[in-house]
């Protein structure tokens, strides 16, 4: 488990990134920066089951498995419990959006 830190509305906050996030981050290309930074800056996004969802494009502009990507986009569900924001899993989708 990986603890970052954060400010939340001036407030210092927890976040840890769960053990099936890691594995799952490291397989879909994306990095715990891009985690803790999809958290306190991504778009609000829908979620289930009482998870918060969060977004984020990066620019990519390289090849993954043999093609060439522009963007990637990074997405991070996670929970709050007890004041420590606990990351669920993180989806990383590679196109091209638009602005």
């Amino acid at each position: 488990m990986c603890y970052l830190l954060m400010w939340n509305s001036g407030e210092k906050m927890r976040i840890r990134i769960d053990p099936h996030t890691l594995e799952r981050l490291e397989e879909r290309g994306a990095t715990e920066e891009e985690i803790q930074d999809v958290i306190v800056t991504g778009l609000t996004i829908p979620a289930k089951h009482g998870r918060i969802g969060k977004a984020k494009v990066y620019d990519f502009k390289k090849e993954r498995h043999g093609i060439y990507y522009e963007q990637k986009r990074v997405e991070v569900f996670y929970i709050i419990e007890e004041n420590v924001m606990v990351t669920v899993t993180v989806y990383v989708f590679y196109g091209k959006w638009e602005a």
